[in-house]
């Protein structure tokens, strides 16, 4: 059987069946149904958290973000990411500026960032890359002083905490996806999460077209989620600790098994941090033996994933080039092997040897 990067959990299917009868009962299929409600409220007692909106995909959660917070001009960000990142930036008319990432976490180096601001700088994005956390103090702080917003990519990090807190709980803003292959997900769909009830207000109407009821307020957008789909993380959401576990499972049978003298990942050890198991990035000793390696897999019809590729400052799209030496060194050798819930710890012992084989 072939074993691919991830696998999307699927609760038991009376389960679910159970939960959407009551879609043919009343017949809200969405528009902010009581399915989605009920979502929210779950969410925000697990992850204690005062407000969130369940929103339709972590991209859109990122765009109406910067909408909501007035971004306008650059925002300085993090080239190691998924491209929806970088691509939510430019699709609302915004210039992204590239900063170096750390060598040790691959988060955005915080210590680089006051650098590249200038007069249009108005927002910091970072992203809590493979769910580590960014230097959010640090993050804080030079926002305060120049008087920016803080905007977290928090898709990798659901069920990761930092200091007793929520990762999604920092910055004006952080988004999450909750895509079919994430630790908890309902198909399709993502979150904002904020601490001011004015800004959520605004993220609410921005993300049902900027009306309520009869009466518009603003331009907005459809960002909505349907009762499928909250139905779909209802069933889900009570069983993350233990799809958490079983991946930290894998994750140390993995750290057991791999040439670590070989071998570089990224460090877990970040002090009141509580990891989630949301990826198992290697980090190859060139592109060369990256490519070797992935081959060897493919040849027993495992399939990794090169998370993430290219470096965001070499997108083809971008009509420019901030050079970023460390993502670019890092991204062309990352390799995500594969990681999920129910993935036996005899095919990580067999994936673990083709890699030790190929180093």
């Amino acid at each position: 059987m072939a074993i691919n990067v991830t696998k999307s959990f699927l609760p038991p299917i009376e389960e679910y069946q159970e939960i959407i009868k009551g879609i043919w009962e009343n017949t809200w299929l969405t528009n902010n149904g009581p399915l989605v409600r009920k979502l929210e409220g779950q969410l925000k007692e697990y992850l204690d958290v005062e407000n969130l909106l369940f929103v339709s995909n972590g991209t859109i959660a990122i765009q109406i973000a910067l909408k909501a917070l007035n971004i306008t001009g650059e925002i300085i960000t993090t080239p190691f990411s998924y491209c929806a990142t970088t691509t939510s930036i430019l699709w609302e008319n915004l210039q992204p500026v590239f900063v170096d990432i750390e060598p040790k976490t691959y988060n955005i180096n915080a210590d680089l960032i006051e650098v590249a601001i200038t007069d249009k700088t108005s927002a910091i994005m970072a992203t809590h890359v493979y769910g580590r956390p960014c230097e959010v103090e640090k993050i804080e702080a030079i926002a305060q002083k120049h008087n920016l917003k803080v905007i977290y990519d928090g898709a990798h990090c659901f069920g990761a905490t930092y200091k007793g807190k929520s990762l999604l709980s920092f910055g004006d803003i952080t988004t999450c996806s909750f895509h079919a292959t994430k630790v908890f997900h309902t198909i399709e769909g993502g979150s904002v999460v904020c601490n001011n009830i004015d800004l959520l207000k605004k993220l609410e109407l921005y993300r049902s077209f900027g009306h309520k009821n009869d009466d518009y307020y603003m331009m907005g957008i459809n960002a909505k989620n349907s009762e499928f789909h909250a139905a779909m993380g209802l069933c889900n959401l009570p069983k993350v600790g233990n799809i958490i576990e079983n991946r930290k499972v894998i994750s140390e049978k993995y750290d057991s098994l791999l040439n670590w003298e070989k071998l570089e990942r990224p460090s877990n050890e970040i002090a009141g941090f509580t990891y989630n198991y949301s990826y198992y990035p290697i980090v190859l000793a060139s592109e060369e033996k990256l490519i070797q390696v992935t081959d060897a897999l493919k040849k027993e019809e495992i399939t990794p994933r090169r998370y993430f590729y290219p470096s965001l400052n070499q997108l083809p799209y971008l009509d420019f080039y901030n050079p970023c030496p460390v993502s670019e060194s890092i991204s062309s050798r990352a390799l995500s092997l594969p990681l999920y819930y129910d993935l036996s710890l005899d095919d990580v012992e067999k994936i673990s040897a083709i890699i030790n084989q190929n180093l």
